[in-house]
């Protein structure tokens, strides 16, 4: 039996019985719907042309986060309430105060992009509660929207320009009562043409449902597998949604680690983490993505994905993390580093698929950094990012842990250079031994984003740039070689 879709939608329930699975939400919008507001742009999450917002109910409270429509799949909204840019005009026929600042300050360039803009200002102006935004607010909420007419000086304008007009509530309580309407007791299976779209509810019903469907696509954020379908036309038969699976969304502490769960979002992720470790992961975070696609991907995706130029995987291997692995069998706990036997292939078991992300929590002694290179600062992948976390006691290295992406086929920790430091002074001349005992841990391949010489003379830079930031006499504030860091303060 399928089970229809059923969302919150201007006003009312919308029920859904006769899509495929893998269409796109930007895609019901536009061709069933006719509501073309949306526009689509890249059909990979990029350009922010499609946002929209999106209402669920998290731990029995309404959370309303920005996403891309054209990467998440329609049933995936059962349960929850959309929002367009349609829904932003007033009953009155007044303009929401976001599109009136746009409107007074120019922000609406060519206009292609605009409803996207405004879908990404309205998630913040619901965040910020009417207070004034900061400009890094600005910039981070911004972060996934693209603008290619005569720059982002007007939408700037605009984002401050709206909390100082009349303000327009929303109310929270009246759609979080229709979501609870609607959520399930149990886990649904929603088909359609010879594809199936599989939501379980409880742990038990998710280890069932993989074992049941040994090949199906397991989905969470879908910033990954939804251009599998939009990019690559690829066919997805079986699907297993991880998005209503309350056990996958809990954070804990627990002996001396942060248990994060494969279903928390990125954004929530590194929340969680940088409470911890906010001087070291805060512009990693703001640098990862975009907000709609830390909002939508999970850390669990992104390490189960294990893709080579990962941001989050060289730090969590430099701390020495740890996955849970959950099966029929049960569950078992690995190092993360020993997970990626090669070029996407995983120490995967029948059946398994990621619990959770076990990350140390600080320890004395422990000099942890990340850095990130890149072209651009925000929204790009990464050329190298380098993790260190070096046990120093007295200005001796007691344990040196390097990890890098964007090096080799995996993100993969540099063996030799950990082991030329390892009992030695921390000193410059320890350093340059490391620098150059990198060239015999990474064979970096050239690509569009950088040429295989770029990657290791950064990669060797960044190791001398930790030594300076962390050696015994005069070690230079992160300020001193972060030019990003005063800019963000």
């Amino acid at each position: 039996m399928s089970t229809p879709i059923r969302f919150f939608y201007r006003g009312a329930v919308h029920e859904v019985n006769d899509v495929a699975p893998t269409q796109t939400v930007l895609q019901h919008l536009r061709e069933d719907l006719h509501c073309t507001g949306t526009k689509e742009g890249c059909a990979e999450g990029d350009c922010g042309a499609c946002t929209v917002v999106i209402g669920s109910l998290e731990n029995g409270e309404l959370q309303m986060r920005s996403v891309n429509s054209c990467i998440q799949f329609t049933p995936t909204l059962d349960g929850k309430a959309l929002f367009t840019v349609e829904d932003l005009a007033q009953q009155d026929g007044n303009l929401h105060p976001v599109q009136q600042a746009l409107v007074e300050c120019h922000g609406s360039q060519c206009g292609f992009c605009t409803p996207g803009f405004a879908m990404s200002l309205w998630g913040m102006y619901l965040k910020q509660e009417g207070r004034e935004p900061s400009r890094c607010d600005i910039d981070d909420a911004l972060s996934g929207n693209l603008c290619r007419c005569t720059g982002y000086r007007p939408i700037i304008d605009a984002a401050k320009r709206m909390v100082t007009l009349p303000r327009v509530e929303f109310d929270r309580a009246a759609v979080a009562q229709q979501l609870r309407a609607l959520q399930r007791d149990a886990g649904a299976t929603y088909a359609y043409d010879g594809q199936t779209f599989h939501a379980p509810r409880t742990l038990d019903e998710l280890v069932a449902a993989r074992a049941a469907h040994p090949k199906a696509t397991i989905l969470a954020g879908s910033t990954d597998v939804g251009l599998w379908v939009t990019k690559q036309m690829r066919e997805l038969t079986d699907i297993i949604y991880l998005g209503h699976v309350a056990e996958l969304k809990t954070v804990r502490e627990q002996d001396g680690f942060l248990e994060i769960g494969a279903g928390i979002s990125l954004e929530d992720a590194y929340g969680a983490i940088c409470k911890h470790y906010e001087a070291q992961l805060g512009e990693l975070w703001q640098r990862f993505a975009s907000l709609p696609i830390r909002n939508a991907g999970t850390l669990g995706g992104n390490v189960a994905n294990g893709s080579p130029i990962g941001d989050s995987m060289p730090w969590l291997i430099a701390l020495g993390s740890e996955l849970v692995l959950r099966g029929p069998a049960g569950e078992r706990t690995i190092p993360l580093e020993s997970f990626y036997l090669g070029y996407q292939v995983k120490d995967w078991r029948d059946g398994e698929f990621v619990q959770a992300v076990r990350v140390p929590l600080p320890r004395k002694n422990v000099a942890f950094r990340t850095y990130k290179l890149a072209k651009r600062f925000d929204q790009d992948i990464s050329a190298v990012c380098a993790a260190f976390a070096f046990t120093l006691e007295d200005g001796i290295v007691v344990e040196a842990r390097i990890a890098y992406g964007g090096m080799a086929a995996t993100p993969k920790r540099a063996a030799q250079a950990e082991a030329v430091l390892n009992g030695r002074a921390w000193d410059e001349a320890a350093v340059r031994d490391a620098m150059d005992a990198l060239a015999k841990d990474y064979a970096p391949l050239s690509d569009m984003r950088a040429s295989s010489a770029y990657r290791m003379k950064t990669a060797q830079n960044l190791l001398r740039r930790y030594w300076l930031e962390t050696r015994k006499d005069n070690p230079l504030p992160p300020t001193a070689v972060n030019p990003f860091a005063t800019a963000l303060a």
